[in-house]
């Protein structure tokens, strides 16, 4: 599957894995895909965001993670659920982040030098794509430099959540829905909004969804990333 990613869809993957090291993080999750989709420019990925308005809402974005991160990477959903059993998250979360410190909640977060389940964990390749590339290494790929710094590709390792994999998988499965002969950044952005959870809850709330993102990259009559 790999090798029919794009420049830009490669830029991504080492992106990520340079979001995830910079935030400590001891796996690449896919609000580590999602920043670094929002990192690119002169893509089609690029393209879509900001027909859509939200190059100009990075900041948003950033917060509403950060805010779901520290709510234990639950959704404003799940919060909403849990209110209605009477669990009241935001009283939770400030009394563990008073024992504990800012942030004591968020998921992944690398503080032993090991993942917070003590796992090694596998190379993104070994999502197992029947191609016979599992376990095959970013640095090897070539291409866009990763996220802000390029740092990723001589950085630790870093693997991948299921969920993240997932969204690669999905990408490609988009990428076949609209006939397209590579996997390029886009069909990363579109598979993120398939998937329940905060980055899909988030991007929505910012008006970016698998619908409008196929009007503005695919829809007849409108304009389009070329």
């Amino acid at each position: 599957m790999f090798e029919r990613f794009t420049k830009d869809a490669r830029a991504v993957v080492l992106g990520a894995v340079d979001h995830a090291e910079r935030s400590s993080a001891d796996k690449v999750t896919e609000e580590h895909l999602l920043l670094a989709l929002l990192d690119r420019r002169a893509s089609r990925a690029s393209f879509a965001l900001a027909s859509l308005g939200l190059a100009d809402n990075r900041g948003s974005v950033e917060q509403a993670l950060t805010a779901a991160r520290r709510r234990g990477g639950l959704t404003r959903a799940d919060a909403d659920a849990l209110s209605d059993l009477g669990i009241d998250l935001a009283q939770i979360v400030s009394r563990v982040e008073e024992a504990h410190g800012t942030g004591a909640l968020e998921p992944g977060r690398r503080r032993d030098g090991r993942g917070a389940d003590g796992e090694a964990g596998d190379e993104v390749g070994g999502a197992g794509d029947g191609s016979g590339s599992g376990g095959q290494r970013f640095g090897r790929w070539g291409g866009g430099r990763g996220g802000r710094s390029g740092r990723a590709r001589g950085s630790g390792h870093r693997p991948f959540t299921r969920d993240a994999k997932d969204v690669l998988t999905r990408s490609l499965r988009v990428a076949q829905s609209h006939s397209d002969r590579h996997i390029g950044d886009e069909h990363m952005l579109l598979a993120l909004t398939t998937r329940p959870g905060v980055p899909a809850e988030v991007l929505a709330d910012h008006g970016v969804t698998y619908e409008s993102l196929e009007r503005v990259l695919y829809g007849a009559g409108e304009a389009r990333a070329s």
